[in-house]
Formats: structure tokens, sequence, C-alpha cells
């Protein structure tokens, strides 16, 4: 991986604030014809792989930016905010923008509203004012995206979908790198001794991933490395088909929730990954994000809420836990599929498009948000019971369960009964 002020500047916002702020006002000065003299970076949660805050400038105006970095990237044009504005999206558009490969940063005048991640998770905590304008705002957020799906469907070809950005989300992280540094070489090869602190112990990544699972009695016929080696098959970006003008990344860190006037509106940002897609895979990302991966964004709150436990015979694993969903993120998952995910697929279908394995597909990209997105060996992001918890669900939403169902296959199960009703 080369590296660049952006990643260091993404990490350094946790652990030396201050030195990433002089590195981001030199990259900001050099970058865009603003006389900067100061920047302030807000470390957040939801800045998983992205950094954002605000920029002074001499006159004493203040603007906002962001920035999403990504290792080992293959694509070479980010940041279509354009083709969103022109498809309809109710998507904040940037004053300045550069969006070369290490250098993208978007700057915007400020942005007041909360994004629908800050709303949520303070709805999760208790306060729930704004559950009723939430869900509304929702409910019609989803139900417009599935409008836009319609509108700008198309197919594509594979030359094409091979240049999606939103490909560096899924199946680059495998194929590109990521996997590799986090868990070891990719299935088949020599792999490194990668190792990961368990509620048991401290394990060979190479082991874990070649458990067999039974997940709160939910059995599952296919290890990690089997769903990574079906990841790469069924993710490969070069696949003709239909393909919708989407954000690529709308999980709620994204999207902020505007309330002008008595009616609650969605309004996307930071358009990384935007282009034209899948809309399976333009789902995924706020599909698990938006409802699954709170563990995820704060692994200390839901380590001391969360009870899981590992029991070993011989190459299978028993996982019990009761990491359960509040209200909201069903609110999510269920406006999701009924607003979003059930017409779109029932549109494919009745043009003949839905590509026969969609449910798979589907599942794979899934998989990669909890395995991929952060790195679960990492002991000073994770502790063990969360790292647990990651491996557990990147079976679950890659896997298909049988003997008892898992939330997700139950939920796909409905999905199913529509298109065949």
């Amino acid at each position: 991986m080369t590296d660049d002020p952006l990643h260091s500047i993404q990490r350094l916002q946790f652990t030396n604030k201050q030195q990433a702020e002089v590195l981001l006002l030199d990259v900001i000065r050099q970058t865009f014809p603003l006389d900067a003299v100061a920047v302030e970076l807000r470390p957040l949660a939801v800045s998983l792989n992205s950094f954002n805050g605000f920029v002074e400038l001499r006159d004493g105006t203040r603007l906002f930016f962001k920035s999403h970095t990504e290792s080992d990237t293959v694509i070479r044009e980010y940041y279509n905010a354009e083709m969103l504005a022109r498809a309809g999206y109710p998507v904040i558009q940037p004053l300045y923008r550069s969006t070369e490969v290490g250098q993208q940063i978007l700057i915007y005048e400020v942005i007041d509203d909360p994004s629908v991640f800050d709303l949520a998770w303070s709805i999760e905590q208790g306060d729930d004012s704004y559950f009723s304008a939430l869900t509304a705002a929702q409910h019609k957020g989803d139900a417009a995206l599935y409008r836009l799906y319609t509108m700008t469907l198309e197919k594509q070809s594979a030359e094409e979908a091979a240049q999606a950005p939103v490909h560096q989300l899924f199946y680059h992280r495998i194929a590109g790198g990521r996997l590799e540094r986090f868990y070891g070489s990719l299935p088949g090869q020599k792999s490194s001794d990668t190792q990961i602190d368990l509620p048991h112990g401290r394990v060979a990544m190479r082991e874990v991933r070649g458990k067999q699972w039974v997940i709160n009695g939910q059995v599952y016929n296919i290890t990690l490395d089997g769903l990574i080696e079906d990841a790469l098959q069924y993710l490969k970006p070069a696949q003709p088909g239909p393909a919708v003008v989407g954000h690529g990344d709308a999980h709620n860190g994204n999207v902020f929730f505007q309330q002008p006037q008595a009616i609650p509106e969605l309004i996307y940002f930071d358009p990384a990954f935007a282009g034209r897609h899948h809309p399976l895979l333009d789902l995924a990302k706020p599909f698990f994000h938006n409802v699954f991966a709170m563990w995820m964004y704060f692994p200390i709150d839901k380590q001391r809420t969360t009870q899981i436990t590992l029991v070993e015979n011989g190459d299978t694993w028993h996982i019990d836990y009761d990491y359960h969903l509040p209200p909201v993120r069903h609110m999510f998952l269920d406006s999701k599929i009924e607003n979003t995910l059930i017409p779109i697929l029932q549109h494919l279908k009745a043009q003949s498009n839905l590509r026969a394995d969609w449910r798979r597909y589907f599942k794979l990209a899934l998989f990669c948000c909890p395995l991929l997105t952060m790195d679960l060996t990492d002991g000073a992001k994770f502790p063990p019971e969360i790292s647990l918890l990651g491996l557990t669900m990147a079976v679950e939403m890659g896997g298909e369960s049988t003997g008892e169902r898992s939330l997700i296959d139950h939920k796909l199960d409905r999905v199913a009964e529509a298109l065949t009703g």
C-alpha cells in the first residue's frame, strides 16, 4: 500500500489531532484556491474510513470539508455528485472538489442539519423525540429511492460495470489487498500468521477462517474461507446487467435529516462511490451499517451490553449472543425492505432482468461490510468479544442458515415470498 497524507490524517485524527490538522491544512492550501488559515478535525465514531471538519479562511469564512480514504484503490473517478443531482437525488453539492486519487476532498458550506447517524444513535440511547419524524422521512426517502432506481435503470456492459466506483467497497477490498492485510492471504495461498484476540484467547486467523459455525442455533455449512471464495466469484465487477444511478455508500453518516417545515427530508452527502451500478450493491452498505453495525462504531458501549459465548466442538464453533436491535434499527431495516428492496426486485423480475442468484449476490455484498470495513484483529479498536461478534455477523450476512433462521435470512425469506406471490 502506498501511504499518502489523507490516510495519515485519517489515522492521526484519533491519536494526534493537532498533528493531523497541521498536515491537513498544508494539503488544503496546496489543493484549493483558498486562503485557509486553520482547520478543525471532528473525529467521529462514524468516521471509519474518512474524516471531516471545518476550514477557516483568512476573511473569517467557515467551510465544511469531508474526505473518504480508501486503501488499494483501483478506481480513478470518484465523487459523481453531478450524476446524482442530474438523476434527481437530493444531494448537497460541494463548493470545491478535488477528486484525484490521494487528494479526494470536498468542501461545502457549513451544514447545520444533524446526520441520520447522530439522530438515530440519540434515539437508540433513549431520546425518541424525533423517532416519528425520522420514520416518516425514512419511509419517504426509501420510496423515492425506488423511483430513482426505476427512472435511471439501464443495461450495462461488463466493461462499463467494471469501472463503477462502488466495487471498491466490495470486491476490491477482498482482491486488492485489504483482506490480506487484515486476515492473511486469500484462500489457497500461503497465509501469514495473523492473530486475533477472542474471548477464549489468541487465535490464528487461518484457523478461524476454517471453522464451521453454529450461531444462536443457526447452522452454517460454510467457512469464512468458503465465503471469501464465493465473494470473489459472485462479486466480480465485470458483469453485464441492469444498473441504476446510485450513491453507493448511503449509510446514515452520509445522509442528513432536514426538517425545514412540517415534512422532514433526507438529503444525501459525500458521494465518494456514486455511479452506475447494480441496485443490490447500492443497497448493501445502508442495509448493513444502518441496522446491524453499531458494535463497529461504538465497540466499548456494545461490549458492555452484549453477552457472547463460544464453545469449541472440534472444527465447529458454537456461538451464542444477545445483540438485539433497538426499534429504530428495525425501522431502518423494514423500511428499506418494503419501500426499496422488494419493489426494485419485483421491477427487475417483471423486466426479466432479475438475476437468479440475487440473494447470494446480495448476501455476499453484505458479508463484506462487517468483515472488511474495519480490521477485526485490531485489539486497540475492538475488545475480543466485539471482534468475535464481527466475525459472527460476517458469517450470518454471507452464509445461509439452516435449522434456526437468522434475522437477515428471515427478512430475505419475506423478500423471496414477495417475488413469487
